[in-house]
């Protein structure tokens, strides 16, 4: 019998799943789940190609650990095989908790709790299925774990998770620039005062990783179609939940019905056992199938808002430097409500106002350590001699209005 399980990534190619607990995890049907559940959201509305999954990317992260686990312990870091099977764990299960279209419903559907809460709630049934099997990886996740390079290599500047994203989200736009050297970077992992550092020959694939990283965010991530579009769906999510608690009945899913209908936060989680299983019966299809339904509503805003998901009608977006006015606003607010003839304080549906910011590289976050071979380090920002970390690190706002064409 096979003691591997072998599946075929575009990206890497094999990769390699050991049976036992790793391929006990993959067949749990929380990760299952992750299968339809879109990687990049709503991005395929500018990127028709991006429309791979968080399955998907938890393999080829899962992928990468293997690699860099292998690389670390060529070059003499003794690494326990329970630390490697706990370590290949908690990557798989690093985005278990995610909803779908992730940050869309984190402040819809469900608030005060982020999807990392989530992620270990659904970490701990798990363990709980799997008979206690995931306490060593779950301790690395929360960084509860003595030695910290494997929490450093499920979180941080130069984490599997990034390394694979980065990776498979170009691959999939057609963004070529993001292409970064995972295989390199990962052959150059090494680990200095319990520390994961790059040895210094490594120094031009992290150059590029930072930059790429960088036009990954503006050209996919924050591009401005894909939040306006990201937007339509927060507004059509928010209409909903305010029709279901004003006494209308709107048609949804069990599972979505019960999230529209309750005020769910980290409390609201600790005290219904249900929730966790009704939130795992969530994916991207509950939403999509509640929308092709809502087009048809009797209500103006839902109906507007779900044709425009359906239709593809974008809102029209606008980024600026400065923070517009709240007469500007107001005055984009009245000319929708003439114009759909709906009154105004239900115009604030059709519009929406988000300031955005990423800092790429944030030296106080955690920096990148460069390893040279007389053992000393230093940090990428001084050992780079093209860039300028500073301007790298210089947080960018943007203010993006987003709102109904009429």
């Amino acid at each position: 019998m096979n003691e591997h399980k072998i599946i075929n990534d575009p990206v890497f190619g094999f990769v390699k799943i050991k049976r036992g607990l790793l391929y006990d995890i993959v067949q749990h049907p929380f990760f299952q789940r992750l299968n339809r559940i879109n990687q990049l959201g709503l991005a395929s509305v500018v990127y028709p190609g991006a429309r791979h999954t968080r399955f998907q990317h938890s393999l080829g992260a899962f992928h990468l650990m293997s690699e860099a686990i292998k690389s670390l312990t060529e070059k003499g870091i003794y690494i326990f095989d329970s630390e490697a099977e706990a370590v290949q764990a908690a990557i798989l299960m690093h985005d278990i908790g995610h909803g779908p279209f992730s940050h869309v419903l984190e402040n819809t559907l469900i608030h005060g709790i982020s999807h990392e809460d989530i992620s270990l709630l659904m970490m701990e049934q798990m363990n709980r299925d799997l008979k206690e099997q995931l306490n060593l990886a779950i301790s690395i996740f929360k960084d509860e774990y003595p030695n910290k390079i494997f929490h450093q290599l499920i979180s941080s500047q130069l984490d599997m998770d990034r390394l694979d994203y980065l990776r498979r989200d170009s691959f999939y736009t057609g963004v070529t620039e993001g292409n970064i050297g995972s295989a390199r970077i990962i052959k150059m992992l090494n680990v200095k005062d319990d520390r994961l550092v790059v040895d210094s020959k490594g120094i031009y694939s992290i150059e590029n990783y930072l930059t790429t990283r960088r036009l990954m965010y503006w050209q996919v991530y924050l591009h401005k179609t894909a939040v306006g579009y990201e937007k339509v769906l927060v507004n059509t999510l928010r209409r909903a939940k305010y029709l279901v608690h004003h006494g209308q009945d709107i048609f949804a899913t069990p599972a979505l019905a019960y999230f529209l209908k309750n005020d769910i936060d980290a409390e609201w989680f600790a005290h219904h056992p249900e929730t966790l299983q009704m939130y795992a019966e969530l994916d991207d299809s509950d939403i999509w199938s509640a929308l092709k339904v809502w087009k048809h509503s009797d209500d103006k805003i839902l109906a507007t808002l779900a044709t425009d998901m359906i239709d593809r009608h974008l809102f029209k977006v606008e980024v600026t430097e400065e923070c517009p006015s709240d007469e500007y606003l107001q005055e984009k607010m009245r000319q929708i409500a003439v114009s759909m003839g709906i009154p105004e304080e239900d115009a604030s549906y059709m519009l929406s106002l988000t300031e955005i910011g990423k800092d790429m590289y944030n030296p106080e976050d955690d920096s990148i350590g460069i390893l040279y071979k007389d053992g000393t380090v230093k940090d990428i920002s001084e050992a780079s001699e093209i860039l300028n970390v500073q301007l790298l690190s210089k947080k960018i706002r943007k203010y993006y209005l987003c709102y109904q064409r009429v």
